[in-house]
Formats: structure tokens, C-alpha cells, sequence
């Protein structure tokens, strides 16, 4: 890399954290974001957002911490918000994401029904990020969530899996250390490519009629390795790199979720591509 360039990143990185902060609905507001409006079960859609949105937080991610700045972006421009818990393991109470992704499915679909039923939607939108992108694929071809479901999100999704960095591709040499990571924590080994799980999760087709794909990535994720294993093939499918909306975005696995205003904005694009507006870097500040 240039030393310029070298210079560039860091700037770069400063100037969209700022401008997160002052652009409205920032996570500054997160404090509050309970209170106001997310998770409100009195809420009903209007109708220029007659989907309520479910958000699905991440391995080792939980309902509120996961979407302390998305869930009021998304409440301030008149949806209704809800997010679940999931995946819970005996013995931890504050990290989630962790049981195995089939019994987790269920979970969201117990979620979803109950979130229809309050507001009196027909269907919903769901967003996830990193293991909440992927994990409702199971529950949309194999739990009868495509009827219910409008179009799913995944921000930094393992679609197909992933390496953890070529980490994952050292268990080999360990003899009994994935049969370990499958009985304590399933929902990882769940994620590893060439798992079960993930085998089956893509035989026959990566999408199920009737739903709209949205997979937005970046090229800095270090957890979902390679990034494009985020990638879906089929209809309806539109797989976004939020460096191709805004080369100055090095957000991360993490931050892609939990503070990129660019990749929120693609994702509210998603949500209503009827009145999509173009993501550049400028969108920061809407």
C-alpha cells in the first residue's frame, strides 16, 4: 500500500465515524432507542411502510446490543422495529447465536408469527447481520417462512459458510477439536464451510421463490472469509460490496452491522426499492 494510502484509511475512517455521529438517529441516540419506538408491540405499520422489519443479531450478538444505531435509523424513518433473541446455550445468559442454526430457525419463526399477529402485517422484512443474515435462509426453505416473509437482508451474512481466515482449515491437525466446537457451541460449527448444516442449507438453490435478496458486504471482513461466500445465486438476489457504493467505507465484519450508515442506507434501499435513493458516501448524513 502507498504511504498515502496509509494516510487515506485512517482519515477516512475518522471522517465517517464523525459524521455518524452527527448525522441524525446516530448511535448517539442508542440510549433512548428502546424507548422509542423499537420493540414497541403497540406499533402498527403505515402505509408507506406497511412491513414491520425483524432484526436478527449475529453469533455471540443479543437483541439490543446488536442494533443499538440500526433499530432507531430504521424507527425514524416510520417503520415499525422489532429484534429477538436466539440461539441460547445452557449456562450463558448475555451471548447468543451460540445453539444450533435449525433450532434457531424455529425461534425466528415463533418470532415472526407473533410480530404478524401484532401488527397485523400479512408479511415481513427481515434484516440480519453476519450469522442473523444467513440463519433465516433456514427458516425460508425449510419452516414455511417464505409465505411470511417479504425480503430478507443480510448484512455480512456466511451464506456459504466460512473459513474464520483460514483458521477453520487447522482443525485437521487437532483431532476431537471440531466434535468439541460442534457439542459446546453447534452454532459455530454450523458455520465452517463444508458443515452440514451449510451443505444442506444450498442444496438445490441458494433462494426460494417469493423473496427478495439483499447481500451487502465488505471487502474488510475478517470473520466471514472470503467476503463473497456472502454472495447468493438465483433470482431476485442483489449482491452489494459497500466499497463499490463508497471506497472511503472500511467497515469491517463488526462495524458493517453496528455503525456503517452506508451500508444501513443500502439496506433501507432494500426495505422499499420502490423509493430507493442512490448510496454514496455522502449518505453518512441521511
Amino acid at each position: 500500500m502507498l504511504p498515502w494510502r496509509r494516510l487515506l484509511r485512517p482519515l477516512a475512517v475518522l471522517t465517517l465515524a464523525a459524521a455518524a455521529l452527527v448525522a441524525p438517529t446516530g448511535t448517539a441516540q442508542a440510549a433512548s432507542a428502546p424507548s422509542s419506538g423499537w420493540n414497541d408491540w403497540t406499533c402498527k405499520p403505515s402505509a408507506a411502510h406497511p412491513r414491520p422489519v425483524v432484526l436478527v443479531h449475529g453469533t455471540l450478538g443479543n437483541s439490543v446490543d446488536n442494533w443499538l444505531g440500526f433499530a432507531p435509523y430504521l424507527v425514524h424513518r416510520g417503520y415499525c422495529v422489532y429484534s429477538l433473541d436466539y440461539g441460547q446455550i445452557p449456562g450463558q445468559s448475555f451471548f447468543n447465536g451460540l445453539g444450533p442454526i435449525d433450532k434457531s430457525a424455529v425461534q425466528l419463526g415463533t418470532f415472526v408469527d407473533r410480530v404478524l399477529a401484532s401488527t397485523g402485517a400479512a408479511k415481513t422484512d427481515i434484516v440480519g447481520h453476519s450469522q442473523g443474515g444467513m440463519m433465516p435462509r433456514q427458516y425460508l426453505k425449510f419452516l414455511g417462512g417464505a409465505a411470511k416473509v417479504n425480503a430478507l437482508v443480510g448484512l455480512a451474512p456466511d451464506n456459504h459458510g466460512t473459513t474464520l481466515s483460514g483458521l477453520t482449515q487447522l482443525l485437521p491437525y487437532f483431532p476431537g477439536a471440531e466434535d468439541l466446537i460442534s457439542s459446546a457451541t453447534p452454532g459455530l460449527a454450523d458455520q465452517i464451510v463444508g458443515s452440514s448444516f451449510v451443505t444442506n442449507l444450498n442444496a438445490g438453490g441458494d433462494t426460494v421463490p417469493g423473496v427478495a435478496y439483499t447481500v451487502i458486504t465488505t471487502k474488510y471482513d475478517e470473520v466471514v472469509t472470503p467476503y463473497t461466500s456472502g454472495f447468493l445465486s438465483g433470482p431476485n438476489v442483489r449482491n452489494v460490496v459497500v466499497q463499490d457504493l463508497c471506497a472511503l467505507d472500511f467497515s469491517e465484519h463488526v462495524a458493517i452491522g453496528l455503525t456503517d450508515r452506508i451500508a444501513w442506507h443500502e439496506a433501507a434501499n432494500a426495505l422499499d426499492p420502490a423509493h430507493a435513493e442512490r448510496t454514496t458516501c455522502a449518505s453518512v448524513f441521511q
